[in-house]
C-alpha cells in the first residue's frame, strides 16, 4: 500500500517508535518566541540540562513588542511585564548559545514570515514551534505544527518529541479563483463549509489545479489557517512553485548541491495509491471574498450572502445568538456596508510582501475614510524593507495608513496595539475570538484586498465591485 506525503515524513523523522499509536518524532528545527519559552528554559535549568541541539533552534521576540514606527535600533518594550518575558528570554537564547532575532534586529518579524525568507524551511523537514500556526511551513512541503510548553522543553533536552501520529486528509480543490478572490477567501470558505472542527485530529493534504496554481506565499495563508478547522499539520507536495521560492531564499546551498536538493524535494509527493482517512472537494470557482460574522473562523460567509438563519440545533442555535450578540449583529443580515472603526494589514497570515503589494493596489489614489483607522504591519523588517523600495509603503502613508515596525502587533494584542470596547475592526488576522484584538472587539476576518478597500470606503463592501468602479 502507497504511502501519503505526511506519513512519508514522519517515517523519514521517526527515531523509534513509542507505542502503536505515538513515535519519538526528530525535528530538524525548532523555533521559539518569548511567549512560550520561559517556562520550558526554568524546567531545563531545574534538571540540570542543556538544549541538545542548539544550533537546530532559532528565537525571535515577536508577539510582544510594540510596532510604533522608530527606528530599528530605538525599539523598546515599555510594558514591564512583556520586557521581563523578552528580556528572559533573550538572556536564555544567550546562555544557550542559540541565534535570536531579538527586538533591535533589522530582520526581526513575525516567526512565520522570518523562517521561510531566511530559507530555513525546506520540504520534507519537521519544524516545531511553539505556536499553533507553525502550520504555515507546509506550504513548502514540510510538517510544521505547534507544541505546548512541556513540550518545547522536551525538545530543547532531546530534539525529539513524543508525537501521537495523525490521520490523513485530502483537500482537492479543482478550477480557479476568480478575480478578486484570493487563498485567503478560499481557506475561509473551506473552514465554513467544514467547521472549526472539521479537520481535527487530521493532517491535511492540499491537492488540485487551485491548489497547483497559488504562489508560495497565497499557500502559506492556506495552511497557516488550517488549523482554525482543527487540523493537526497542512501540507502542499512540492513542485516548481516550491523549488523556486525555497532556492531564492536558501542560504547555505548552491550550484550543484542546490540541483540535486531540488531533486529530491520534487519527488516528495503522496504515492498514487496512497489511502487517505478522509477526502474533501471544492470548486474554486464557487468561492467569492469570504467575511467572519461571528467569534469563530468557521462563522464566515460571502460578501454577497447574508448572516444564516438560527439553526433548530439547540447548541448551534445558542453559538450563533452568542456569536451575534458580541458582535452587535442579527441573523439574515448582509456584511455588505457595514460600518468599520478600524483596520489592521499585518500577522502571519496576511503580512508578507504579496500581501502588501494587493494592498498598495487598492488604496493608490485614494484616502482612507473619515473616522477610520488603519494599520499596517509588515511581517518582518526585510519585507518592510522591500515595501518601502518598492514604493508600497509611500502610497500607502499618503492614503493615510499607518505604516509600523513588524510583529504580531494587533493579532492577538499582546503589546498595546489594542481595540477599544465595541470598536469593529475588518482584520487580515487568523482567529475572531472574543477578545482576540481587545477586551469586546469586533473582528470581521478577510483577505487584504478586502481589508484596504474597508478602509477607503469606510465600511465592508465587495472588492469585486470596487475595482470594477476603480
Amino acid at each position: 500500500m502507497g504511502q501519503t506525503l505526511y506519513q512519508k515524513i514522519v517515517r523519514s523523522h521517526t527515531a523509534f517508535d513509542v507505542d502503536a499509536q505515538h513515535v519519538a518524532l526528530y525535528a530538524d528545527l525548532h523555533i521559539m518566541n518569548e511567549y512560550t519559552s520561559p517556562q520550558a528554559f526554568a524546567g531545563l535549568a531545574e534538571k540540570g540540562l542543556p538544549v541538545r541541539c542548539p544550533q537546530k533552534q532559532m528565537g525571535i521576540v515577536d508577539h510582544v513588542i510594540p510596532t510604533h514606527p522608530v527606528p530599528v535600533d530605538k525599539r523598546t518594550i515599555v510594558i514591564d511585564a512583556a520586557a521581563h518575558q523578552a528580556a528572559n528570554f533573550t538572556r536564555n537564547c544567550h546562555k544557550h548559545g542559540i541565534h535570536l532575532f531579538d527586538v533591535t534586529d533589522p530582520e526581526q518579524g513575525i516567526e512565520h514570515v522570518v523562517a521561510p525568507e531566511l530559507g530555513l524551511i525546506r520540504p520534507g523537514m519537521v519544524v516545531l514551534c511553539g505556536d499553533s500556526h507553525t502550520t504555515t511551513y507546509g506550504a513548502l512541503g514540510a510538517l510544521g505544527f505547534g507544541i505546548g510548553t512541556s513540550e518545547v522543553e522536551h525538545v530543547l533536552a532531546t530534539q525529539t518529541l513524543i508525537y501521537r501520529v495523525a490521520r490523513d486528509m485530502r483537500i482537492h480543490v479543482d478550477g480557479a479563483l476568480a478575480s478578486g478572490t484570493t487563498s485567503k477567501d478560499l481557506v475561509l470558505y473551506i473552514i465554513a463549509r467544514i467547521g472549526a472542527q472539521g479537520a481535527r485530529g487530521f493532517v491535511v493534504e492540499y491537492t488540485g489545479a487551485a491548489i497547483e496554481a497559488l504562489s508560495a506565499e497565497a499557500r502559506m495563508t492556506l495552511c497557516n489557517m488550517t488549523v482554525e478547522a482543527g487540523a493537526r499539520g497542512a501540507l502542499i507536495a512540492p513542485d516548481t512553485t516550491t523549488l523556486q521560492y525555497v532556492g531564492d531564499h536558501i542560504r547555505d546551498l548552491s550550484g550543484d548541491a542546490l540541483e540535486e536538493a531540488k531533486h529530491r524535494w520534487l519527488a516528495l509527493r503522496s504515492d498514487e495509491d496512497a489511502t487517505f482517512d478522509v477526502t474533501h472537494r471544492f470548486d474554486a470557482t464557487d468561492v467569492a471574498p469570504f467575511v467572519t460574522w461571528g467569534t469563530s473562523p468557521d462563522q464566515a460567509i460571502a460578501i454577497n450572502a447574508r448572516i444564516p438563519s438560527l439553526s433548530e440545533d439547540e447548541g448551534e442555535r445558542h453559538n450563533a445568538l452568542k456569536a451575534l450578540g458580541y458582535m452587535g449583529l442579527d441573523a439574515g443580515q448582509s456584511l455588505d456596508g457595514l460600518p468599520i472603526d478600524h483596520v489592521f494589514i499585518g500577522s502571519c497570515t496576511n503580512a508578507r510582501i504579496e500581501d502588501l503589494r494587493a494592498i498598495a493596489e487598492i488604496v493608490r489614489g485614494h484616502k482612507m475614510a473619515d473616522g477610520v483607522r488603519a494599520m499596517v504591519v509588515p511581517g518582518s523588517g526585510r519585507v518592510r524593507d522591500q515595501a518601502e523600495r518598492e514604493g508600497i509603503a509611500d502610497a500607502l502613508k499618503d492614503a493615510g495608513f499607518e505604516w509600523r515596525q513588524p510583529g504580531c502587533s494587533m493579532c492577538l494584542a499582546m503589546n498595546d496595539d489594542i481595540l477599544k470596547p465595541a470598536q469593529r475592526c475588518a482584520s487580515t488576522t487568523n482567529r475572531n475570538f472574543e477578545g482576540r484584538q481587545g477586551r469586546g472587539a469586533r473582528t470581521h476576518l478577510m483577505s487584504p484586498a478586502m481589508a484596504a478597500a474597508a478602509a477607503i470606503a469606510g465600511r465592508i463592501v465587495d472588492i469585486r465591485k470596487e475595482t470594477a468602479h476603480g
